[in-house]
Formats: structure tokens, sequence, C-alpha cells
């Protein structure tokens, strides 16, 4: 439905553009959120973008549309401007999204935009972008309301309406002694309620939860679902506050590391593929395919060392594509939702004989079901056959040692490369989908060949 609406729009805005009407334009551009304009972005030409883009004239709302651009489309409409319109568009956005923005441009253009920028706001976005990227320190905002604890609840209400007004994040009222280290949290639901005369240290929450510059941001990310927090409060190393993490981008973060995590499962790299050169994807995607191929290698010369099995019982070969692709897909989902757990932080490595033990278990289950179904098929199939019984007990037990095994693999390969801190990610897709081939296949032939007393 949302999808429908953004080509509708896209396609009034390509009339519109056509047909010059810069009014009709601009009363879009006013009333449609920037969320909205940017995914139109994407259903325009490159050349539809720019000139819809020139047409908006504040500043505030180019920045906002700029904050919701995918980033190949950022770099596209900030080659179109000169420098100085970009600073008047920058000094009017939030430090964290200027400092996110920044890591896309080259270092010489972004030196250069520094440099223009007003001082203070340099400031905090250079702050920003010393951190580490994927932590904190490098996703937080550093407006926030701080107020020191001997501070009444009436003062501090005066405060907010005459001191923060511009704060992003204006729900949590945090505490501070007098040396800026955080001591407590209210909410302004708690500051409306108590007394004009109370001081905040007697009624603040002093069961912080709060984050490192340096902790990784998926990290942030897990204890922000977990508590159902609006924003988390992110210190240094002295425990004295610096800035606040908020939801929106921890929603961002989560759909990112998902994003990745799927693709990398996939064995296509990390980006989009509308962000990849055909040159990049091929390099990307080649090492996992290769690993396809030695697999593919290794199932022929399997399949060929048993070549007098299948001379005298071409039948086998029938069979062969179920068998593999039944392990193929338990083991995809064994690692997808092992990989996926302990994403979310649901799976630990030090539950790893449990996981094991219950993928096993459902492996072996499910291999006993499809195998039965299979084996019967193989019988009813050859019934007239003198070795129907022996080929359907060969399916059946290969079906079975085949998704055991397929479950096992795809559940322990990933949480053994964590152990290792290697990505799990990386241990899915084409990795375990090849090694179960090998294994389905000399699974199969090796009971195929003593049952059938070949």
């Amino acid at each position: 439905m949302l999808k429908d609406k953004n080509l509708i729009l896209a396609d009034s805005i390509r009339r519109l553009l056509r047909r010059g009407a810069t009014k009709s334009l601009q009363k879009i551009i006013k009333k449609t959120h920037a969320a909205d304009l940017s995914l139109v972005f994407k259903e325009l030409s490159r050349v539809n973008r720019i000139n819809f883009f020139q047409l908006m004239t504040d500043p505030e709302q180019k920045g906002n549309l700029f904050s919701e651009l995918e980033e190949h489309i950022f770099l596209e409409l900030i080659a179109q401007l000169d420098i100085d319109e970009i600073v008047t568009i920058f000094e009017s956005m939030a430090a964290d999204d200027v400092a996110e923005l920044m890591g896309y441009l080259d270092e010489t253009l972004s030196d250069a935009i520094l440099e223009k920028m007003k001082n203070e706001d340099s400031i905090e976005v250079e702050h920003l972008m010393s951190y580490a990227e994927d932590t904190a320190g490098s996703i937080m905002v550093p407006d926030f309301i701080a107020i020191k604890e001997n501070v009444g609840a009436r003062d501090v209400i005066a405060a907010l309406q005459n001191d923060y007004l511009d704060v992003e994040m204006p729900f949590y009222i945090y505490v501070v002694d007098e040396y800026g280290k955080l001591v407590g949290v209210c909410s302004l639901r708690q500051l409306v309620v108590v007394p004009p005369e109370k001081p905040l240290k007697e009624f603040m929450a002093t069961d912080i939860v709060s984050v490192n510059t340096y902790t990784d941001r998926e990290d942030v990310a897990e204890l922000v679902a977990r508590y159902d927090y609006l924003a988390i409060p992110v210190v240094d190393d002295d425990n004295r506050l610096v800035g606040i993490v908020t939801v929106d981008d921890v929603i961002d973060i989560i759909s990112e590391e998902a994003t990745v995590d799927i693709l990398k499962m996939a064995g296509v790299g990390e980006d989009y593929v509308e962000t990849q050169t055909v040159l990049r994807g091929t390099r990307i995607r080649l090492p996992w395919l290769f690993a396809s191929f030695l697999g593919g290698i290794a199932a022929f010369f399997i399949i060929g060392g048993f070549h007098e099995s299948l001379a005298k019982y071409t039948y086998l070969a029938a069979f062969i594509p179920v068998i593999m692709g039944m392990g193929g897909n338990i083991g995809t989902q064994s690692s997808t939702i092992v990989v996926r757990g302990i994403a979310t932080g649901r799976i630990n490595t030090r539950d790893i004989w449990s996981v094991v033990g219950k993928e096993l278990s459902i492996g072996l289950i499910l291999g006993l079901i499809y195998g039965l179904f299979i084996g019967i098929v193989a019988k009813l199939r050859f019934i007239s056959e003198p070795f129907s019984l022996q080929l359907a007990f060969s399916v059946c037990l290969a079906v079975i040692s085949s998704m055991s095994v397929a479950a096992l693999v795809g559940s322990m390969v990933p949480m053994l490369f964590e152990k290792l801190n290697i990505d799990p990610a990386v241990a899915t897709g084409p990795f375990v989908t090849t090694s179960m081939d090998i294994v389905s296949v000399y699974f199969y032939f090796m009971i195929a060949t003593l049952l059938l007393g070949i």
C-alpha cells in the first residue's frame, strides 16, 4: 500500500516536472515528509532527482531529506551543490546526522566543510567523527537535558521552557552531580507529579542503564530494545555524561545490521545490489560461488566413485536431488536460526551443546518423517523390482542421515565461529549448503552400496 502511494507520487512528480509546474511541485515538497520523499527519490531518474531537489528552498528540509537518503543518492545530490550551500544545510541538522553524512564524503571536501561551519557546530561534528565507526560515540546526540541533582522540580520545568527548547529527546531529564557525572534520570511524567520544591535527587531513578563511548552500537541497540527506552545515556571513562543515543538511530542500526547479516548469509557482501558496480558485485560473489564450485566437483568425484552402483541400479540417481535438497534446506534453516539468535543476544555460545542438541533432535525427527515418506514413494515406484525394499530403506536412511547431519553442522558451525570471534553470518548460505551436498551424496551411496550388496 505504502509502496503504491510512493509510486503514484513519483509518477505525479515526473508529470509536473515535464510541465514545469513549479508551484504544484513546491506544494508537494511542503506537504510530504522527508522519509516519504527519500523513497520517492529512489523511483525518479537522476535528472528528475536533481531538478526536483533544486526546487527545495528550506535548508532544514534539505537536511531532513539528506538524513533519510541512501548513500549513492546523497552523493549524487551533494555533487550539484556548492560548498556554502552544503554548509548551510549541515548547520541546520543534528550533529550526529552530519557526522554520519560526512563519513560518505572524501576527506578533502569534509575538511573544507568543517572549516566553513560555525565553530561550535564543527567542534561537535569533529568530536563525533573522532570516535570509531560502529561505536556509541559515533552515533550519539551531544544535545541532551542534564541538570544538577539539587535543583527543584519547579526550576527544572522552567529550565526546560527556557534553555532546552531545541533538544531532540526531551522525554528524559538526566541528573548529574557537580562534576558532571551521571547519577540519575527522571521522566517528564515524574517531574510534573511531584511537589514543585522537591529536588531531583529525592525522586530520580538511580538504577541507570548507560553505555560507554566505545560500546559497540549493536550492543546499544540490544539494550534499548531490551528495556524499551526512548534513549540511552552515553558516558566517558569517568562516568561523565557526554551524549545520548536515541531510539530512531537504534531502529536504523537494527535494520542495517539485519540487512548486513542477510546479505552475508547469502554470500553477496554487505552492500545493496543498487550500490554495487558490476565488477564489485562479481568480485564479492566469486569466492562464495567458487566454494560451491569445489563442492560440486567433490560431489562429482564421489558419485563417480560409485559408478558401478549406478551402472547396476540406475534408479539410484533419481533420488540424489531430493536427498541433497532436504539436507541443504534444513542446514540453512538451522544456521539461520542460530546466526539470528546470536545477533539478537537470544543465543549464547555457552549454550552450544543445548542449542546443537535441540537442532540435532529436530533434524532427526524431520529426517524420520520425510525419510519415511520418500522411502514409501521409492517402494511404490519400483514395487515390481526385486530390490525395491532395499532401495526404499537406502533412500529413507540417507534422508535421515542427511537431515540430521545438516542440522548438526548448520547449528554448530556458527556457534564455533562466534567462539573464535569470526562473524557467524559467513558460516551460512553457500558454506553449509555446499558441505551438505557432499555429505548427503556420500551417505546415500554408502548406505545404498551396503544394503543393495553392490
